[in-house]
This record gives structure tokens, sequence and C-alpha cells, in this order.
């Protein structure tokens, strides 16, 4: 018989019994088993069992500059101390003689955590909404679930205290979890470790993590984080989240970059080879890390980062300026948003609007589908942080490597060209009605922009228009106000449909380019393999020509400079003719010159 001895989130070795004879063991002495098993995991990292510092002896790295690279989830450039983020508390007594007195402290304790966590949420910066709090009030929801504390209940049944019993249904759920192959489950994960942490914490009254005294600029590094442990830290000192493990779609990220965190993930190694108080800078942009660095590295970070607050500095005067090029073209900034909080960019920055609004976020943080109600109340209020500036709604992107927790999603053998985006909603269309429905209520009468991912036919977006019509007269039946105009787009995604353009452009109000998953179908590159990040160029002679063929069958123009122009013998300048007819004739011909 054996069992794990896991440690912080780690299997440090297995506990075995063998009997001279075949046997089987009983259930009850398994439990036995599992409970030496913690006071073994107890004694190693109270250091009874292995001196601490015979590790850090036994690493020749140790006080050395060390260059780590990671994944990055929220951009940005950071310096400070390491804080080790160590939520684990060592508990003492594992078997009870009162059980009915450890039901009694888990009930306290858990009414406890609960009034905590709904404080948080009151809090200035996370009451105002967004989809940070979107995962909060998720996470909310986990300290209520029955089974959960079910399971706690049944294993202080059987003896344990109620520590010891947290402690055991979280290292069973580790194990179970672990089986687990879809990465937004095995996030959960994380959510569910931080809320025992945080139920551990009320049960000892121990002080951890956050509580205890911090350098003035922390870097945090952590295995991994729930995303209220984040919360719990000083904002006003915490420049940086270093993890070594998490994606994009890991919680925590999504609330560091509403608070403008830079955070990077999957940085392997880094809880081995930091230590407490290290000094280290975080580059995010870059995904990549300095361990204690030399003073070279800190004399070009802090010239980086002087560069950086200049050039901000330097933008946020020209933001009010026209955007128009030395050459006397008017072009609209407008940005890419996910996240309510983006939305604050907007005047920031002085973007004329939202070109592409990612809806696919506010699904992900979910714990379940969102309702039509759900959703009119949060595309509501996106257009009003928009204040009238146009925002461009993409509709549910998701597949690949965005699934849903609550959505049966294929295992395709290649998901980015498999069961996905606009495939799923012609599948599903009660999904992208109740989309569309939400949009159209949410517009109350203002201007809609409405864009559909990966269109690779044009009976597609014939199918997704038609959807929309329903959806539009079932509007105007019950007396719901209809937008004031609606637009309909694509986008260009598939290299396929830039040669059905004929067919589509006269059905849409707009094409947009998306440039990622279009250059990786383009080049046969996968955007998220790191060994073939550098394997193409963006502006290589393939990708402008096809850039430049879509741009040649756009709309022609009136004005006499395009007449003129297009009657010239050079391609070069015919594509240069389409690039002037294009805008609304703000400029004056072009000059033949080799601009």
């Amino acid at each position: 018989m054996g069992v794990p001895i896991i440690g912080a989130g780690r299997v440090l070795g297995v506990l075995v019994v063998q009997n001279r004879t075949r046997r089987n063991y009983t259930e009850e002495e398994v439990e036995t088993l599992e409970t030496i098993a913690m006071v073994l995991v107890e004694l190693v990292a109270g250091g009874q069992l292995i001196d601490p510092s015979e590790t850090l002896a036994a690493d020749p790295m140790a006080g050395l500059q060390l260059r780590l690279e990671g994944l990055r989830l929220s951009g940005g450039l950071a310096i400070g101390r390491a804080v080790l983020h160590q939520p684990r508390i060592v508990i003492t007594q594992m078997v009870a003689e009162d059980p009915q007195a450890e039901l009694d402290r888990l009930r306290a304790a858990v009414a406890g955590m609960r009034s905590a966590l709904d404080a948080m949420l009151a809090a200035p910066d996370v009451s105002a909404g967004g989809e940070h709090r979107d995962v909060l009030e998720t996470y909310r929801m986990f300290a209520e679930d029955r089974g959960w504390l079910g399971r706690i209940r049944e294993a202080i049944q059987t003896g344990l205290t109620a520590e010891a019993a947290v402690q055991r249904v979280l290292n069973d759920t580790r194990i179970r979890m672990g089986q687990i192959t879809d990465p937004y489950l095995r996030e959960r994960l994380l959510d569910l470790e931080d809320l025992n942490n945080r139920l551990l914490q009320h049960l000892t009254g121990a002080v951890v993590g956050a509580a205890r005294e911090l350098p003035n600029d922390v870097v945090l590094i952590a295995r991994s984080m729930g995303p209220a442990e984040l919360l719990d830290y000083d904002r006003s000192r915490l420049r940086a989240l270093v993890m070594e493990e998490g994606s994009a779609t890991v919680h925590v990220a999504i609330v560091a970059r509403a608070l403008d965190i830079p955070v990077l993930g999957r940085t392997r190694g880094v809880i081995d080879k930091v230590q407490p108080d290290d000094l280290i800078v975080v580059d995010a942009d870059n995904g990549q890390i300095f361990l204690r660095p030399g003073d070279d590295v800190l004399d070009s970070f802090h010239q980086n980062m002087t560069a950086r607050e200049d050039q901000r500095r330097h933008h946020a005067a020209l933001k009010d300026l026209p955007a128009v090029t030395r050459d006397g073209f008017a072009v609209s900034l407008n940005l890419n948003a996910g996240l309510l909080i983006d939305l604050s960019s907007l005047a920031v920055t002085g973007a004329d609007g939202v070109d592409l609004y990612r809806t696919e976020i506010a699904f992900m943080v979910r714990p379940a589908y969102p309702n039509v109600r759900e959703q009119t109340d949060l595309y509501s209020r996106i257009l009003d942080r928009a204040e009238g500036r146009p925002v461009t709604f993409r509709t549910l992107d998701v597949g690949s490597d965005k699934k849903l927790s609550y959505f049966q999603h294929d295992d395709d053998e290649n998901p980015a060209m498999g069961w996905r985006s606009l495939r799923i909603g012609l599948d599903r269309p009660a999904l992208l009605r109740q989309q569309v429905r939400a949009m159209i209520a949410a517009a109350a009468g203002r201007p809609l922009r409405i864009m559909f991912p990966m269109v690779a036919e044009v009976a597609e977006f014939r199918a997704a228009r038609e959807l929309v019509s329903i959806e539009l007269d079932r509007a105007r039946t019950k007396g719901t106000a209809v937008p004031m105009r609606l637009e309909l787009g694509a986008m260009l995604e598939v290299p396929a449909l830039a040669w059905q353009l004929d067919q589509l452009l006269p059905l849409v109000d707009f094409l947009s380019i998306g440039s990622n998953d279009l250059m990786q179908f383009l080049f046969a590159s996968d955007r998220s393999s790191p060994r073939l990040s550098d394997r193409y160029d963006p502006l290589s002679p393939a990708a402008l020509r096809l850039l430049a063929d879509v741009a040649m069958r756009g709309p022609a123009c009136p004005s006499p400079c395009a007449a003129r122009w297009r009657g010239a013998r050079s391609k070069r300048w015919r594509w240069l003719a389409w690039a002037c007819a294009a805008c609304p004739c703000r400029r004056p011909p072009l000059a033949r010159s080799k601009q």
C-alpha cells in the first residue's frame, strides 16, 4: 500500500507499506497512512527531517545572476524584492477527540471566510465592476459549494481535526484533477487551493502571506495563485507577479491585467532558484526575469524605464492632435479591448473608438454560460463607457486555446483549424442568437457594430446575417428598441476568404483583417509555438501581396485623383491609387515619388 507525500502542491515522495503475504488493505488503514504522510510533510516543511540549508548548499547557482524565461500574461516592466507567496499553514494536530467541536470550528471559520470575501468584493477598485469582479464573484461561489464542504465534514467524522480534514480534501482533489488534460479546468484547481488556504487561515488564526511585513517594492513569487490572494497584498507596493504555472486564462492573470500589474507565468524553476529579498527585474513584455541582476542589467533597465516614462509623457502630449500621416493621410486610431477596465484607455489615449471588443473574455471568467440579461447588462455598460464612440463587438470566439469550462469542446487534432468561433455559433445557433439578442437590447436605439470571426465561406456569413435578421424581427415584434444603425462585418482570418471577396463585399458593411490567425494559416506556422515565433515575417512579400490584393478589391472612389492613377500602367501606382481612394479624398492627388 502506498500514498503520496504531498507538500506545497508537489509530490515529495511516496510512503509505502509492504506486507510479507498477499493481502488487501482496508479503507481505515489507507486513511491512517494518509494521516501519517501528512505528518511527514509538516516535519519536512519545518526542517525537522532535512536541514533547509542543505538544499541551498547543494545548488551551485545560488547567489549568482540568472535569467529565466516565462510566458507573458500581463505586460510591463518592474523591479523589486522577491517575496515568496507561501500561503501554506503548518498543521500541528492531526487527530481530534471531539468531532462535534471540530465541526463547530469549521462552521465558524467558513462564516468568517465568507464575510472576508464579501468585504473584498465591496472594496472600491472591485465594486466598480468589470471582468475582474466577475472572477471574484465566481470565486466567492466556491465558498458556497456543498460538495466541497460535505467532504470536509466527512473527513472530520473519521477523527481528523478540521485543519487536517481541509488538507486531506485538497490533496484528494489535487490527485483527481491532476489527471484532467483540459488546461482551463486544471487551472480552476488554483482557485480551490486558494480557498482551502484561506479557510485554514480562519481555522488557525495564522498570519501568513500578505499579512507579513513587506518591502516597498514587491515582486511576488508563487507556484500558482488564486484571484483573491493577489488582492490580499498591498497594491501600492506590489510591482509584479511571477508564477511557475499559469496561462492567459488563469483567473489571477485577468485580475492582474485589470490592476495593471505585470505577470509572467510558466517561469520554470523560479521558486527553487530565488531567495527571499532577492532583487528581481521583471521584463514581462519580453517574457523574462533577471534574478540578482548585475549593475549593467540594472543600468540598462533603469534607462528603459526612464525611456518608457518619457515616451508616455510624449504620447500624452500628442493624444489630442489629429492622427494624420506626414504625407497627408487621415488615420482612425482605435482600441482592442476585452475587459471593461480597458475602456478607461479611450480617454487616456484619445482613441476614436473600439474596433475589436473580444466578448469571449466575459464568458471565460464565469462558471456558467451568461444568460441574455447578464450579457445585455455587460454590453450596455460597454456602450455607456464608450460615450458615443463606435464599438465593434466580435461574437463569441472560443475553441482552440480559448475554452469554456461549461462547454463540451471537441479534442481536435489541429484545434486552431477545428470546431471554433463562428463554426460553433452556426452549429449551436441558440448561443449566437442569444448573444445577438443581448447586443440589440443593449444598443437601445444606439448604433451597433457586430463582427463575425473565422469566416471561411460566404455561405457562413449569409447564415450569420440571417440569424441577426431573425433577432431584429423578434425585437420589433416585442417592441424592443432596435439599433439606430446596424453594421455587420466579417474577420478575414482564413486565407480562402480572400479569394471570395467579389461575393462577400456586397454583403458586408466592413471587413477586418485578423492578422494573427491569417498569418499562421498563411505560413502554416503555429503562433503559440515558441520555436516558430521567428519563422516568418508579417512584412514579407507574401504577406504584403495578400493584403495588397485584398485592398485592391476595396470600394472605388469617384475622386479625380483616383481616376487619374487607376489609368496608370504600373501595378505599384495602381496600389497607391487605391490607397488614395480608400480615404474620403482628404488629401491632394499622389505625386510620382519613391515614397
